[in-house]
């Protein structure tokens, strides 16, 4: 596992384990235990995913059995735009999530979208920051114009900018943007949630073979090698086995513009930028 330096001095694992969507709690338990028995170290949830006590039951339970220590592992959550609309419920939301996933700090809290009053919210994950609750801080699906306004503006620049990044919405931009502020990028949808037939792509296909690697792994090292952290998620072992197993091989330059090419310039999983969008966001509770 290769590692990157946030701004803060602590390091974070390049490639961790998304739960989005699994909501089942005894699920989510057993796969967050699965994914630390397999060799991830990262384990990213949110409040909105209302499965952070599972999380920290399975933490709990791999620490119990001596799988791992709490100081080997970087536990990222997330503050709900539904908390987003003080300094006061966002410090509250994070000591809530705390108490869900019984910890005494997380490794990294974000906020989930740049919605409400993401200025206010981020005093309020600041000020838990300050106190010990989170060892960095930082935002979710900050696109470029909205992330060099916030950085430019705030006291503590945000360690971590997770977005949707993969082969078909590369956003080069984005990156170099985020690098030039010091914020770390992070890949929400790595494998672009199984669209465009990612996993037989003919060209990528064609790439794993050469090393032995699935379609999957050459996404997933891709983005790994622009120095994104990525968050792949499975509730399957041997999936989990394959996603992490990426770290053996490097791809050419040649390789790398190849998968860049398949950039297809938009996501076509959500659109930020759509007003109706915002507004379903605004009133999920």
């Amino acid at each position: 596992m290769e590692y990157v330096t946030l701004n803060t001095g602590a390091r974070m694992p390049l490639e961790g384990f998304g739960v989005f969507q699994i909501p089942d709690a005894a699920e989510c338990e057993r796969v967050v235990y699965d994914a630390i028995k397999t060799g991830y170290r990262l384990l990213d949830t949110a409040a909105s995913y209302m499965n952070e006590e599972a999380v920290g039951k399975g933490v709990a339970r791999a620490i119990a059995d001596g799988l791992v220590t709490r100081e080997e592992l970087f536990i990222t959550t997330k503050v709900w735009v539904s908390d987003m609309k003080t300094e006061e419920a966002a410090y509250e939301a994070v000591k809530t999530s705390l108490k869900k996933l019984d910890m005494d700090y997380a490794d990294l809290i974000l906020l989930h979208q740049p919605m409400g009053d993401y200025f206010a919210a981020y005093r309020g994950i600041t000020r838990a920051y300050k106190e010990g609750l989170t060892k960095a801080i930082g935002v979710a699906n900050f696109y470029p114009a909205i992330l060099a306004n916030f950085c430019e503006t705030v006291e503590v620049i945000p360690a971590v900018n997770q977005v949707e990044l993969h082969p078909f919405f590369a956003q080069e931009g984005a990156l170099e943007n985020m690098k030039a502020y010091g914020v770390v990028p992070q890949a929400w949808g790595p494998l672009a949630e199984g669209k465009h037939g990612i996993f037989t792509d003919p060209e990528l296909t064609a790439i794993g073979n050469k090393y032995g690697k699935s379609a999957a792994q050459v996404v997933l090292k891709w983005n790994a090698q622009r120095g994104v952290s990525i968050i792949p998620k499975s509730t399957h072992v041997e999936r989990m086995e394959q996603n992490i197993d990426i770290w053996d091989f490097d791809l050419t330059d040649e390789e790398m513009k190849i998968v860049a090419s398949k950039d297809l310039g938009h996501s076509e999983i959500v659109n930020h930028d759509d007003p109706g969008f915002v507004k379903f966001v605004l009133n999920l509770h």
